[in-house]
């Protein structure tokens, strides 16, 4: 049987060590996991159950290598932010997973941005609506390359950070998210059977804030390098 359309392609992510790739399935995106961040966007940072939006897989963008990559600025915004956070990404899946064991699925991990459309997302906040014209704009999840669990373990600490055509705009710790790798999956599982292939943007650092046509963001997480792209 033949499609009556062509097969739109698969994302898939290059791996540190090896000329495999990664086949992509969902984007799973946490919010405000980092104190710090939920107070500069108004919010109270105490330790309530975590919340979960999502971005199509066709919104990764990837990047690496030693040049910036090209990032297109998004229509219908001025005000379009950055967000550097940690990917986990999904060897194996599950339903009801315990956080004993939860962080046995984790393939790997990446440096990725949950690009962000804030006028758009805001708007939609205060008209209790979706935030989709928000986050899943096209390319508004950039990602670096898979660095697998077997070669780097499961980072829980270590500097997570953003700048902005060298100036350093965020800058936080891995040890200070609110809700773990493993305690995300674990929650996520109670409400979708998760699959290998999912991604989990694990929250952002305080610090977000806009980026213009021209500039140049470098997000680095320790550990797992940096990624730099150019918004043009």
């Amino acid at each position: 049987m033949l499609s009556v359309i062509p097969n739109p392609p698969r994302v898939a992510l290059p791996i540190v060590g090896s000329a495999d790739l990664f086949p992509v399935r969902r984007l799973y995106c946490v919010g405000r996991n980092y104190a710090a961040h939920a107070r500069e966007m108004g919010a109270d940072p105490e330790r309530e159950p975590p919340f979960f939006f999502m971005k199509p897989a066709d919104a990764l963008q990837i990047a690496g290598g030693a040049d910036p990559v090209p990032h297109p600025y998004p229509p219908r915004t001025r005000n379009y932010h950055f967000e550097v956070e940690l990917v986990a990404a999904l060897g194996t899946g599950g339903r009801d997973i315990p956080v004993a064991s939860a962080l046995d699925h984790v393939y790997g991990y990446a440096v990725g941005l949950d690009m962000t459309r804030r006028d758009l997302q805001d708007e939609a906040k205060r008209m209790a609506r979706p935030w989709d014209l928000g986050k899943a704009a096209d390319a508004s999840a950039p990602i670096g390359p898979l660095h697998p669990v077997s070669r780097i373990g499961h980072p829980d600490r270590g500097l997570i950070g953003l700048s902005v055509d060298g100036a350093p705009r965020q800058k936080g710790d891995l040890s200070e998210m609110i809700w773990s790798v493993a305690e995300q999956i674990a929650y996520l599982s109670a409400y979708f059977e998760l699959q290998p292939g999912d991604l989990l943007f694990t929250g952002t650092p305080s610090g977000v804030g806009p980026v213009q046509r021209g500039e140049t963001m470098v997000a680095s997480i320790a550990g797992l390098g940096e990624i730099a792209l150019a918004v043009v």
